[in-house]
């Protein structure tokens, strides 16, 4: 393929430093543009050495210039403990992002993926989640910023589709972990991770009966790649691992992994938390030839070696 000037928004980020990375290896020219809001240099000082990756400080909910061939729109914290931190500033990405998004995709004539996510299905009353179903949603709880920002994210794509012309792919991301992920962003496999790592109690909220499915950031990556390659008309894709496991058997198998000693306490489920989340990946695998190849223990396995190098790093710092 030809050398593609390509812009990730929130590209210092956990998703988004990883495809930056792999975009660069495919010989592409990347333009990474980024607030530093939950996003970080470290994860992206490998890259700045390369000649074809350029690094932009900017909020994507100021309007921008830039000629590219190709836009991945990640730019948005995912954690519920960074998007609750500042609920309106969280609505104010997803929504004011894709728009001077979307009109940058329109005025360049070049295609444009939206990073939405599994959170639209809010507490699902069908499972598996598959494209076709609707959601269940508070529409103002404290999730809702975060859950309401994306679907109102995936509306404004749709209708630029329709109304102006531009070529959109949608992807609805399922739980991703693995390298680069925040330490600090309060999701399970982080969590987990760093608390038996250090043999603190390993937080379990409810009694660790609802069910994730973990999809290793490799596999998340190639799925988004081949969404942006193969995904003009095929609307909403689901990308993640139907692999389903209950909370509690993810912290017991962290535990085991890590050698560790921790302990698992209970506390309170959070609000409007879902008891279920497990993708339906048929339209991914018929349309893009794509499914999830790692295994959750060798997927644990890589994110604990780089977790237990981090913590070691500041140890000595």
């Amino acid at each position: 393929m030809k050398r593609q000037r390509i812009l990730v928004t929130g590209g210092a980020g956990f998703l988004g430093s990883n495809l930056c990375r792999e975009l660069l290896g495919q010989g592409n020219e990347v333009h990474c543009l980024d607030n530093l809001a939950t996003g970080t240099m470290h994860n992206i000082s490998p890259l700045l050495g390369d000649p074809a990756f350029q690094f932009v400080e900017h909020d994507v909910t100021t309007p921008m210039v830039l000629d590219v061939d190709r836009i991945y729109n990640l730019a948005c914290p995912a954690s519920p403990r960074h998007y609750q931190a500042d609920p309106i500033r969280t609505l104010k990405t997803s929504v004011v992002g894709a728009l001077n998004i979307l009109d940058l995709a329109a005025q360049k004539n070049v295609p444009v993926l939206q990073a939405s996510t599994s959170e639209v299905y809010g507490d699902p009353e069908v499972h598996p989640q598959s494209e076709d179903y609707w959601g269940h949603v508070n529409p103002i709880g404290p999730r809702s910023c975060y859950d309401e920002g994306k679907r109102a994210a995936e509306t404004l794509f749709f209708d630029y589709h329709r109304q102006r012309g531009v070529d959109i792919r949608i992807a609805r991301i399922f739980n991703t972990y693995g390298p680069h992920m925040h330490p600090n962003d309060g999701r399970v496999v982080a969590n987990f991770i760093i608390q038996a790592l250090q043999n603190k109690p390993i937080t379990l909220y409810g009694d660790g009966s609802q069910t994730r499915s973990f999809c290793y950031v490799d596999d998340l990556i190639a799925g988004l790649m081949a969404l942006m390659d193969k995904g003009a008309g095929l609307g909403a894709v689901n990308l993640g691992n139907p692999a389903e496991l209950p909370v509690r058997e993810l912290a017991e198998i962290v535990i085991e992994l890590t050698n560790s000693r921790s302990p698992i306490i209970h506390m309170p489920l959070p609000i409007d938390d879902p008891r279920q989340r497990c993708p339906d990946i048929e339209k991914a695998r018929k349309t893009l030839n794509w499914t999830p190849r790692v295994t959750l223990e060798e997927g644990l396995r890589h994110t604990i070696q780089y977790f237990d190098a981090a913590i070691s790093a500041k140890r000595h710092v």
